[in-house]
């Protein structure tokens, strides 16, 4: 159906239906915006008829919500990547994963952690050899950092740590599993920022707070490495990564992965089960990985 044939022609739901079509058209947006841009790679993925993924891709061309960037003349190919239109749409896809995994998938209830063996930590460890799609997010010092550094890297995702006086966290915000030990964690990671860096590791913690309250608690607790904000949820909307929401806000749950230089995911560590000693633990993690890379050298 057309949007100007929609009765509810003033309605924003029924006009981005429009545009959407169907649940084929969620699932492609969700994937090329985890970095699925090539048509081969979108038909395998969705296991879609080449008809109808070119007829949905067309759409989305048609309608702003992709851009087709060539990559080979001849013959000719193209590679499907979001716009800005399209990238507005990161927080529905967030909206609706935290929708289906919280009333479809599990019971209802609001978690800031996720359990072994649930839907979210298998989700979470599928991105083990997934290269990270060309994401830029703010750091607290207002600088744009790559995730895809050229080095190693961990990012521990948490729902938030405010300093003291800047009285951020909900209403609640106690009552919610998970949710506590975003500070413990921090400071786990700032204690040993020496050992990280002697081995050459880039380390960010990542939420979903602004910069300036994230600049405020990495102050209060003298962090020796940046904080990185996924306010606009584009890192959790490009991965899926599991979100909460509480105070009106998108939250992250506390996840943490390792990114190699190339900018592929190596390890995650899905769930974090102690926060104080998940910096010890990714330590492991790394020296057994360089142990291996240098071994295949």
């Amino acid at each position: 159906m057309r949007r100007e044939d929609l009765a509810d022609e003033d309605c924003g739901i029924a006009q981005s239906l429009g545009v959407l079509g169907d649940w084929w058209t969620f699932l492609i947006v969700r994937d090329v915006a985890g970095g699925v841009t090539r048509f081969d790679a979108l038909q395998r993925e969705l296991g879609i008829s080449r008809r109808a993924l070119t007829e949905r891709l067309a759409g989305l061309v048609a309608d702003g919500v992709l851009d087709k960037r060539a990559y080979s003349e001849r013959p000719p190919r193209h590679d499907y990547v979001l716009t800005p239109k399209g990238e507005g749409l990161l927080p529905v896809l967030v909206a609706l994963q935290d929708w289906g995994a919280r009333h479809v998938l599990g019971d209802g209830s609001v978690s800031a952690g996720i359990t072994a063996d649930s839907a979210e930590s298998r989700r979470v460890g599928d991105l083990v050899g997934h290269a990270l799609p060309p994401i830029t997010l703010t750091g607290h010092d207002g600088i744009r950092v790559a995730l895809s550094s050229g080095s190693w890297t961990v990012l521990f995702c948490m729902p938030g740590a405010w300093a003291p006086a800047a009285q951020g966290y909900s209403p609640g915000w106690g009552e919610i599993p998970g949710a506590a030990g975003c500070t413990v964690e921090a400071m786990a990671y700032a204690a040993q920022h020496d050992a990280f860096a002697a081995r050459g590791v880039v380390v960010h913690g990542v939420s979903t707070q602004r910069p300036d309250q994230q600049a405020a608690f990495a102050e209060h607790a003298s962090l020796p490495y940046v904080l990185l904000s996924d306010e606009d949820v584009s890192l959790a909307g490009a991965l899926r990564l599991p979100t909460f929401r509480a105070g009106g806000v998108d939250r992250l749950k506390r996840v943490t992965l390792v990114v190699d230089p190339a900018g592929v995911v190596r390890a995650v560590q899905a769930p974090v089960t102690d926060p104080a000693g998940s910096a010890l633990e990714m330590l492991g993690v790394l020296d057994e990985l360089m142990a291996g890379v240098a071994t295949s050298a």
